[in-house]
């Protein structure tokens, strides 16, 4: 049962989070979809059926753009002062800039290159990677492990997300190796293909969900037996366990972040080993 709701509340938190990020405004809290992003931002939504425009300069400032109606029932166009003082060091017109999406995203997207924020353009969204160095403490949640022995394990992880600074989603590749122990003796590589939620996600920081997709494993145990030699078995299993956990980034730099990772909380198609799962790792990430 607790498989399944956690799956219902990563596909809800998906479908209803996706592309929009949490903003305070005068105290107020808004779920905005980025329509332009650069030197000035073009943040909107659909709230009690009406378009609400909000504009954040580089500064963190946000404003919400204004068109009100006077006595005559004529709209005031306010939008129009508010960018014109916002757009002034560019050379920017706007004259027949209306209060719509597509009009407000090109004219913000127009200033933003003359500004040569050139990632503002039409051009798609790119890929960027990042390198993740860790190292942790596990219990092997799927593995027998008839003592509940914990040994360190330590890995390395490649991550490939989207250029665009509110895009959610992330895969990733890792390598993990898990040390033995006098308990346990039982050492094994992993090599997984995963996927990232960013359910959370902040300039300064994020959490996240983690599925792991794939897996290939290389084992080695040792097979104590009283009277005769020790017998050592070499497996090799390739899994599509679905193993789900949680993780968060710290950033501490312009390229650098400190990650934590509570992984292999549970899977969907493998067994747990009976235990409370152990998989908790911490490192550091770094853009490429």
């Amino acid at each position: 049962m607790k498989k399944i709701l956690f799956l219902l509340v990563l596909t809800t938190s998906y479908l209803s989070l996706s592309a929009q990020q949490q903003f305070t405004i005068n105290g107020k809290n808004y779920e905005l979809k980025t329509a332009a992003e650069g030197h000035l931002d073009l943040l909107w939504n659909t709230i009690d059926k009406q378009f609400r425009y909000f504009v954040k300069t580089s500064d963190g400032t946000i404003s919400e753009l204004l068109n009100t109606k006077n006595s005559n029932n004529n709209f005031n166009e306010e939008y129009k002062t508010q960018l014109k003082k916002l757009t002034e060091n560019a050379p920017v017109s706007i004259n027949n800039l209306k209060f719509t999406l597509s009009s407000l995203s090109q004219f913000v997207k127009q200033y933003n290159t003359a500004m040569g924020d050139l990632a503002q353009t039409d051009k798609k969204p790119t890929l960027k990677s990042r390198l993740g160095l860790y190292g942790g403490i596990t219990n092997h949640p799927f593995v027998s492990n008839p003592n509940n022995t914990t040994v360190p394990f330590f890995g390395a992880e490649l991550e490939i997300t989207s250029s665009l600074k509110t895009s959610r989603h992330a895969g990733f590749f890792s390598v993990e190796h898990a040390l033995d122990h006098t308990d346990f003796k039982y050492t094994s590589t992993q090599l997984a293909l995963g996927y990232r939620y960013r359910f959370i996600n902040k300039p300064g920081f994020n959490i996240y969900g983690n599925a792991l997709l794939a897996t290939y494993n290389f084992s080695k145990s040792t097979v104590e037996i009283i009277g005769l030699p020790h017998e050592v078995v070499k497996n090799s299993t390739f899994k599509t366990p679905f193993a789900f956990g949680l993780g968060a980034d710290i950033k501490t730099g312009n390229t650098g972040f400190i990650t934590l990772a509570y992984n292999n909380l549970f899977a969907v198609f493998v067994d747990s080993n009976k235990h409370f799962p152990v998989h908790f790792a911490a490192g550091y990430k770094f853009n490429l």
